[in-house]
C-alpha cells in the first residue's frame, strides 16, 4: 500500500508541495495537480499555503511517515489514507522557523527523508514552545541510523 499525497500548485493562491521525502510514483492529473506516492516507512514533507486578498489565509507543514498496512495513522488533508505524523506547524512564522531547521538539517549533509523522526517531534515541539531547535548533527545521525540497523 503507498501512501499518496494530492500536490496543487495555483501561483499565488493556493499551493501544495513536497519539500522533501522520495516519492517511489508520480501521477499528472492537470496542468496544475499531481499525485505523488511514497513506499511505507518513507518520510516527506508537505507544505500547504493558501492566500486570499490580503496575503496568507493558511499555511502548514507537516512532516509524516508513510505507514504499512495495519499501523494506526493520522489523516491529514490531501495524504491518502494518512501517516504517522512526526510534526504538524501552523502559521507562515512557524513554518518559516521548521523550513530554516530542515535547511539547517541539509546543510549538514544528512538526507532529509533518512533523518531520524525523533528530530521532526523535536523540532515541532521547541517551535510550538517558542524556543529554538537544537540542530542536527551528523554525529547524532550516524547514531540513530545504527540504532535503526540494529532495530532498537
Amino acid at each position: 500500500m503507498l501512501t499518496e499525497v494530492e500536490l496543487l500548485w495555483m501561483e499565488g493562491q493556493i499551493e501544495r508541495w513536497i519539500r522533501f521525502g522520495r516519492p517511489v510514483a508520480e501521477r499528472i492529473v492537470d496542468r496544475r495537480r499531481r499525485v505523488v506516492s511514497f513506499a511505507p516507512g518513507a518520510v516527506f514533507a508537505l507544505v500547504r499555503w493558501q492566500a486570499n486578498d490580503f496575503g496568507t489565509a493558511a499555511s502548514r507543514i507537516d512532516v509524516l511517515r508513510a505507514v504499512r498496512p495495519g499501523e494506526p495513522f493520522t489523516t491529514v488533508p490531501f495524504v491518502s489514507p494518512g501517516g504517522e505524523l512526526l510534526l504538524h506547524i501552523g502559521g507562515w512564522p512557524k513554518v518559516q522557523k521548521v523550513l530554516e531547521a530542515i535547511d539547517t538539517v541539509e546543510r549538514a549533509g544528512v538526507d532529509l527523508a533518512e533523518a531520524s523522526p525523533d528530530h521532526w517531534r523535536h523540532v515541532a515541539s521547541r517551535i510550538g514552545a517558542g524556543e529554538t531547535p537544537r540542530p542536527y548533527a551528523v554525529r547524532r545521525h550516524r547514531a540513530w541510523l545504527m540504532r535503526r540497523r540494529i532495530g532498537a
